[in-house]
């Protein structure tokens, strides 16, 4: 029996090793589905919008390495942007489906007709539009090829039309191809690199996403050299576990310790990061950046070195050039900045807030001591991020996900159902904001359909958070911040999850017991401290006075008892950045 485009498209899927394709069928994607149906090897996950889609391919790409999502015409692939802008952005490897309209019918401003090539062109590594069933296995296969190699989107347009054509063979090679090579250094350059890492006393090492697979070594490292070890969001789980010489994270969500080692630091050590907040790079300090990709080399840092390789190979390599060293004195000060720095982060926890204002710190670090060894956390832009950040703990086994170079909110459920789905024995934990979950609420009857164990927690803080000390810090009124929000416990159980909503803080530990024990996806509708705050302390002094501005305004406006529910509600936050 002969087989079309269709057939061929789902074949070489299954040979690249994809699960599942996330869709909503329609239209031109028709003969796709329909050849997902008979192949049976291949999952068709029914999503309800195709901005979700995109989402969970990206978290499965993130953990398995590749995935897919797809979109018919016109609008339907247009939904899939932002989520594979997000994607790209991450370097999950995500392969896009763009069903669009019949090929005789291009250029004539048909229902639905878009531009592939122009709308995608920003979000993608690869980017064509096949017309004949010649075309196809090639411009497919070297999609997939780029999705893998280069670590990001590749799209392939594809007319209804022909997907029901019938397939040509390809001429060219089709196995897919997934060599790692060793890339570090010249010897030269290694020598110069160890030369100064040998002769500087107060180090510290920076490491982003690229340094992940390095643990071993970077912690090695900072072992001899007697450095301390700071990194960034994406690389906290897998930088944080199992490392005495840590000192959290830096920027706009961390802490002041890795800022102030780095600072105080005669070298830092950039490893695989793009950090992309500037102000916070030391500028007195020398600076080695080393990254797989040279051309982010300097952008963010007046960077003295400047080395391209992959991490782990560069610091095998570098080893046995280095000299141990005694004087451990900047460490153990550094060391003891970030034990006090903890100890105040307790302060947020102990006071678990009063009822209808339950703190988020308290929350998350009930998540934290509750959930498994190796949950998969997803966390929302904006505020969940914060107290993902701060209060959940790496153990080598945990991952975390979010939308950490795109920004984009409504991101943690999504990620939360693909990674449900890759990985159906683990738990997954999603940390949702108000604002996020109810921007793409639709697709928890998604989560339902495949009856996925996902925990959605929901920080219910009845606002946009991080927008509103966002305009608080720049002294304006927090105008258009309020949310009215549906009862999202009530919501859930209308889509046959289990709901739950705790308002009293001396609720919080049993309720996430329950859910984590659950067999089945739960929401929990926790609702927290609009007040919380949650910048790093520079930031959170420029936060007080923005608030100072604000209760001046409402003191020349007679609005008294404004500004004596700001103070009592902010009381405890004002003393300790005071």
């Amino acid at each position: 029996m002969s087989k079309n485009v269709a057939d061929q498209l789902v074949e070489m899927l299954v040979d690249a090793g994809v699960k599942r394709i996330y869709a909503v069928t329609g239209d031109s994607l028709n003969q796709v589905n329909d050849a997902v149906r008979r192949n049976g090897k291949i999952q068709w996950i029914h999503v309800r919008h195709e901005e979700v889609g995109a989402y969970a391919a990206g978290a499965e790409a993130q953990l398995e390495g590749i995935a897919c999502c797809a979109g018919s015409s016109g609008p339907g692939h247009v939904h899939l942007i932002n989520g594979l802008y997000d994607a790209h952005r991450s370097g999950a490897p995500v392969i896009a489906i763009a069903s669009t309209i019949p090929s005789f019918e291009f250029g004539t401003d048909y229902f639905q007709e878009t531009n592939t090539i122009k709308l995608f062109d920003d979000c993608s590594y690869y980017n064509q539009l096949a017309t004949t069933p010649k075309q196809f296995p090639r411009m497919f296969q070297t999609a997939i090829q780029h999705a893998i190699q280069k670590k990001g989107v590749a799209v392939l347009g594809l007319p209804g039309d022909l997907t029901s054509m019938d397939a040509e063979d390809s001429p060219t090679a089709m196995q897919v191809f997934k060599n790692e090579a060793v890339v570090k250094p010249s010897d030269a350059d290694l020598q110069t690199l160890a030369e100064l890492l040998n002769k500087h006393q107060k180090i510290t090492i920076f490491c982003g996403i690229g340094a992940k697979s390095a643990h071993d070594e970077v912690v090695e490292l900072a072992g001899k050299l007697k450095a301390t070890v700071g990194y960034s969001f994406r690389a906290k789980m897998s930088i944080q576990y199992d490392n005495p010489y840590e000192v959290g994270m830096t920027g706009l969500l961390g802490l002041p310790a890795a800022y102030h080692s780095m600072h105080e630091s005669d070298l830092v050590l950039l490893l695989g990061t793009d950090f992309p907040y500037t102000p916070f790079m030391p500028l007195n300090a020398k600076i080695v950046q080393i990254d797989l990709k040279p051309e982010r080399i300097g952008r963010r840092a007046k960077v003295d070195i400047g080395l391209m390789g992959d991490i782990k190979d560069t610091l095998i390599a570098l080893h046995p050039l280095l000299h141990r060293k005694e004087d451990d004195s900047f460490l153990k000060a550094q060391l003891k900045v970030y034990a006090d720095v903890k100890e105040k982060m307790q302060t947020y926890i102990e006071d678990k807030g009063k009822r209808d204002a339950i703190h988020p710190e308290y929350v998350a670090s009930v998540i934290d001591k509750l959930a498994d060894n190796d949950t998969i956390f997803t966390v929302d832009t904006g505020m969940s991020c914060v107290w993902g950040a701060r209060y959940i703990n790496a153990t080598g086994k945990r991952v975390m996900l979010g939308s950490f170079n795109h920004g984009s909110m409504a991101n943690a459920m999504p990620q939360a159902l693909g990674a449900a789905l890759t990985y159906p024995g683990r738990q997954v934990v999603a940390l949702c904001g108000d604002g996020g979950i109810s921007m793409l609420l639709g697709d928890m009857a998604t989560i339902a359909q495949y009856n996925l164990p996902v925990k959605l927690v929901v920080f219910n803080n009845k606002s946009l958070g991080m927008v509103k000390l966002e305009m608080e810090v720049a002294g304006l009124p927090d105008w258009q911040t309020d949310m009215v929000n549906p009862d999202f416990a009530a919501v859930a159980k209308a889509m046959n999850i289990k709901g739950v909503t705790v308002t009293d803080p001396d609720d919080v530990n049993q309720a996430i017991r329950e859910a984590f024990s659950f067999n089945g996806p739960v929401l929990i509708n926790i609702m927290t401290d609009p007040n919380a705050l949650a910048m790093p302390p520079k930031v959170e002094f420029e936060q007080v006075k923005g608030m100072a501005l604000s209760m001046t305004k409402m003191v020349l406006n007679g609005r008294m008892d404004e500004v004596l529910d700001t103070v009592k509600a902010n009381y405890k936050h004002l003393k300790d950045v005071f």
